[in-house]
């Protein structure tokens, strides 16, 4: 396509050609200069005198202006934005809203200025656009825009020239050090951190009284920051710096504590550092998890709501302690942050580093400044009333005579010459009186006037001393701003710490759990548990304080915290388990306590009608497990781990046979002992039985009569042993029996071959035709009830001492210890 020809007008005749040589250098500089200065005065830094931006400024005194107070209804943000933009601010509407959500957020402000309806957005995430959004002004504002119409404040051109907008607010808070400010101009930046209302008037307060107190004084009343979302400041070196220079550093960390949740430990945090958000936790975790660079984490979930606030749930794996992780999340992670003070603020017009009492005072002087123009303006204001006032009372006393002069004169004029001349008024006053409406002489009265009078008096009075005595004018400064504090103020929120304490590493409290010996414990109603310690737990019985009702320890395995230990069912198996699952027991606890212990069916899949036994230790040395069945059948297996697996069969059991008894054998030299549902025992040494591997059947333990069974097998130490036994009848339903039960030394019955009928253990009583419970091993003994209440066992007694005294309720536990450990609680069923 041809290029259009463009033809140039000719110049004019007069015209003269002026080329003026400028130096670039020289240009770059002043047309620099005025950039930066634009961005320093106009936009970046705030006025130390009310803490504001220009666009901060703008936006309140528009909202003031077009009456958007805490008690009328919210207007739509881009309507604010437009009238500021249009009438004050000529810059881009984004720069103008993002001030005002920001003035509207109290993560971001310690006292917001705008009350913000809709979505403000949130730590993460930006707000709504304009259109969707509503405000007005949040209660705090109407305290910094009071007063702005009373001369208390220096107005000046807007960008056109067209209006005038206020130089600075009145400004009745301290917003500077109250809400603090960030910015970045050309050359330089400001950083201040939000404070707390209460404790800044309470300086400000005493610095009136006190001009030449010291920073050490005024920290008593600011002891640090008060950041909108609370959390920690750790230590307090780097707040001193920057309340004594304007320059200062200091360490913000988030609000953590270790909880249980569920079968767990985790960290649960409910503040954050100030600017910090939860995604952006959350994703450094990720990164860190996945970089290998932190361990002990399962997971994260953020709950945070409306409701309950900010809630971020860090799970923790077992074996790995919360408290060491947590110290490593402050260290590699935002959950603690830095922030850096460098307090610059215009004075008179010129940036400058302001420390904590520099700030103070200038907002001080404003004030007083204020007050002074706020009681000159008046104090005019009451004078003028007050000679309208006298004029009035002048004209009332003769009023009739008055609206005769005004009516008998020709023009307005010649009825103002002559009211001034008869009545002898002012000019003032008179005009007053002629553009006064007829109907409102029926509101005056001459006592109404004279209290008018009086009250203006009194009130001319008290401004005139205020105006002279700068001593009272300081009372008022101090007075209007305990009503702020009282107003406006809250409790602080962040906790100031002098130092972080004691760090948690390795040498002090190790991110893993170590691998030192303990105890791991089954319990009656399934629940899986393991010491804290390798001390012998105490008795443990069902009456010990603090014991829950079923709380009964079936067994306990001697092993390593990072170690494994086999769980033997009713079906035959050994299911493999890891001890850093189980949930931890408290260290001073001498009995066990198990009711925040780990049910076993949460990591052991267990077959239905199957049951857990026993728990067994996978070392491959030592004399091995002792089995007995159902059947009478009696196995020892070798010591054996099968690493590649996570369960195995350690018997091979007939059809319609199940284990019921299982214990590690410590030396090899125990007694085994069989007792079996028609109140026969049989015990025998242990190195009558050749030891067998997995896969072998095992051999004759005790010869049953026909349609009998084995009650319960076990091993025991025969020195101190007690056999306890509860009769009952089998056609009774479970639980509603009789029972009597029957506590007989261990040493009456006469060991028996392996493969016999053993000896008569209980006689039973009408009624009764099996065992419902039994149980052998080193006394005293207790027992449990079918509600789980304990049950005192009466003293062993001989063999031919009858059958005992029947329970007060039907017996389902037996209480005693084990061979393989010390004091625990036993259970048998029948």
């Amino acid at each position: 396509m041809a290029r259009r020809s463009t033809k140039q007008d000719p110049l004019p005749d007069d015209f003269v050609e002026h080329i003026v040589d400028t130096d670039v250098g020289v240009e770059m500089r002043s047309s620099f200069l005025e950039y930066a200065y634009s961005v320093i005065y106009s936009r970046a830094l705030p006025d130390a005198r009310d803490g504001l931006k220009p666009v901060q400024r703008r936006i309140l005194y528009t909202m003031a202006d077009m009456g958007l107070r805490p008690d009328r209804g919210h207007v739509k943000s881009a309507r604010v934005v437009g009238e500021v933009m249009g009438r004050l601010h000529p810059h881009g509407d984004g720069a103008i809203y993002d001030a005002l959500v920001r003035m509207a957020q109290p993560w971001s402000m310690r006292l917001p200025t705008v009350d913000g309806h809709g979505n403000f957005g949130s730590p993460d995430d930006p707000p709504a656009a304009m259109r969707y959004t509503e405000c007005r002004m949040a209660p705090p504002a109407l305290a910094m825009t009071d007063g702005i119409g009373e001369d208390t404040v220096d107005f000046r051109p807007n960008y056109d020239s067209r209006e005038t907008e206020p130089s600075v607010l009145p400004a009745a808070i301290p917003h500077l050090v109250v809400n603090g400010t960030t910015g970045i101009a050309v050359g330089m930046a400001t950083n201040c951190a939000p404070h707390n209302l209460v404790e800044v008037v309470q300086a400000l307060r005493h610095l009136i009284k006190h001009p030449d107190a010291s920073l050490d004084t005024l920290m008593r009343f600011v002891p640090g920051p008060d950041l909108p979302t609370g959390g920690k400041i750790v230590g307090l070196d780097g707040v001193k710096d920057a309340y004594q220079t304007g320059r200062g550093t200091f360490r913000m960390r988030a609000t953590a504590r270790v909880e249980t949740l569920g079968r767990r430990k985790g960290i649960v945090v409910t503040e954050l550092p100030y600017g910090v958000g939860t995604e952006k936790v959350v994703e450094r975790i990720k990164t860190l998890v996945q970089g290998k660079k932190l361990q002990g984490i399962s997971d994260i979930k953020d709950l945070t709501d409306r409701a309950k606030g900010l809630r971020l749930v860090i799970e923790v794996k077992n074996g790995f302690h919360p408290e060491a992780l947590l110290e490593q999340l402050y260290r590699q992670t935002p959950m603690e942050d830095s922030f850096g003070i460098n307090a610059v603020a215009l004075v008179d017009g010129q940036p400058r580093t302001l420390s904590l009492k520099e700030m103070l005072r200038v907002f001080l002087d404003h004030r007083f400044e204020v007050v002074r123009r706020r009681s000159v303006y008046r104090r005019g204001k009451a004078a003028d009333r007050l000679h309208l006032v006298l004029g009035l009372l002048i004209a009332i006393l003769d009023i009739d005579e008055v609206i005769q002069v005004i009516r008998g004169s020709d023009n307005a004029a010649m009825a103002k010459e002559r009211l001034i001349e008869i009545f002898d008024l002012t000019e003032i006053q008179a005009d007053y009186i002629l553009e006064m409406p007829l109907r409102r002489l029926t509101k005056f009265s001459r006592i109404e006037l004279e209290k008018e009078q009086s009250e203006l008096e009194r009130t001319i009075e008290q401004l005139d001393a205020i105006i002279s005595d700068e001593g009272l004018r300081w009372n008022v400064v101090s007075d209007e701003l305990a009503e702020v504090a009282k107003t406006y103020g809250t409790p602080r929120r962040t906790v100031l710490l002098e130092s972080a304490g004691t760090a948690v590493t390795a040498t002090a409290a190790p991110l893993e759990v170590a691998d030192d010996p303990c105890f791991a414990f089954l319990s009656s109603s399934g629940l899986l548990a393991r010491s804290s310690s390798d001390e012998v737990p105490g008795t443990g019985d069902a009456g010990s304080p603090g014991r829950a009702n079923h709380d009964v320890v079936v067994s306990v395995v001697r092993t390593t915290a990072r170690g494994e230990i086999g769980v033997l069912t009713s079906r035959g198996r050994v299911l493999k388990l890891g001890v850093l699952d189980l949930p931890a027991l408290p260290a001073s606890a001498n009995d066990p306590n198990l009711q925040g212990g780990l049910p076993l069916s949460e990591v052991l899949p267990l077959e239905s009608g199957e049951k857990a036994l026993a728990l067994t230790s996978l070392g491959t040395d030592g004399p091995g497990l002792a089995i007995g069945t159902r059947q009478g059948v009696v196995k020892r297996v070798n010591p054996e781990v099968l690493t590649n697996r996570d369960e195995w069969d350690v018997i091979g059991l007939k059809d319609g046979d199940e284990v019921v008894g299982a214990t590690d054998l410590v030396s090899g030299t125990e007694t085994l002992c069989f007792i079996t549902s028609d109140a026969q025992l049989l015990h025998f040494g242990a190195d009558q039985v050749r030891p067998q591997g997995r896969a072998g059947g095992g051999m004759a333990g005790v010869r049953l009569a026909a349609g009998e069974r084995v009650a319960w097998f076990g091993a025991l130490d025969p020195a101190d042993a007690v056999v306890v036994t509860g009769s009952g009848s089998s056609t009774a339903l479970p639980g509603t029996e009789p029972g009597a039960l029957k506590v007989t030394p261990f040493s009456e019955y006469p060991g028996k071959g392996r493969a016999t009928g053993g000896v008569r253990c209980h006689r039973f009583l009408k009624g009764e035709d099996t065992l419902v419970v039994a149980w052998a091993g080193t006394g005293p003994a207790r027992a449990a009830a079918a509600s789980g209440a304990p049950v005192d066992l009466p003293e062993a007694t001989g063999r031919r001492d009858g059958s005992g005294t029947p329970g007060s309720q039907p017996i389902a536990a037996v209480a005693g210890p084990v061979a393989s450990a010390a004091a625990v609680l036993s259970r048998v069923t029948g």
